[in-house]
């Protein structure tokens, strides 16, 4: 794995937005076979595309979300609905996205947002809407890897 300042980069955003069992142990715990995909992920996703300018830190949980909703992606939705609270969403916004994906993507869809919105929102133990939602401890946030 080439580990320079992109990569480096890369797992703070990771850390930031899922905690160590998404960023650091997913590293740490790379095998032969997904080594390139833990880089590519690290490295591109996280330490060169989540940090350009031109859209915020939230823009881009905002637009995730959405996508992940859309291309029905149901265990990603779910690590990036915790990313994008990390990164100071709140179940309001959230909520709305789930909402306005019925849409453009169909009722399921949108269903599904909102069936992984109430799932996560149980573990940080917060249902008010427009209240920011506390983020995780390391010890709570053991969802949060990406395979």
């Amino acid at each position: 794995m080439i580990r320079d300042d992109l990569f480096d980069r890369g797992v703070q955003q990771r850390e930031a937005m899922f905690g160590r069992a998404g960023a650091q142990d997913q590293v740490d715990h790379t095998t032969e076979l997904d080594d390139r995909m833990q880089e590519f992920v690290t490295r591109t996703c996280f330490g060169d595309i989540w940090q350009r300018e031109g859209l915020s830190i939230q823009d881009r949980s905002k637009i995730t979300v959405a996508m992940m909703i859309a291309t029905g992606k149901a265990h990603e939705l779910r690590i990036h609905l915790r990313g994008g609270i990390n990164n100071g969403l709140t179940a309001l916004e959230l909520r709305e996205i789930a909402l306005h994906s019925i849409l453009y993507c169909g009722i399921p869809a949108g269903v599904e947002g909102i069936r992984a919105l109430e799932e996560v929102l149980a573990e940080f133990d917060n249902h008010d809407l427009s209240a920011p939602v506390e983020s995780l401890t390391d010890e709570q946030n053991t969802e949060g890897t990406i395979r």
